[in-house]
């Protein structure tokens, strides 16, 4: 699924925001990365998001 650039910025922003509140990270994640929102960045990029986008049907 293709996302656009809003879709994409609320589900980082969501994820950064689980992170930064304890949530377990997907992946192995380097010692220098600390920021919340860099690591779901990468999350995002390799598809291990358990976060969906439901769209309306029109």
């Amino acid at each position: 699924m293709k996302y656009t650039r809003f879709e994409k910025a609320r589900i980082i922003g969501a994820r950064g925001l689980q992170i930064s509140m304890g949530a377990p990270v997907l992946l192995k994640v380097p010692d220098d990365l600390i920021d919340p929102i860099d690591i779901a960045i990468m999350e995002f990029e390799r598809g291990m998001l358990p976060i969906t986008v439901k769209r309306p049907v029109a």
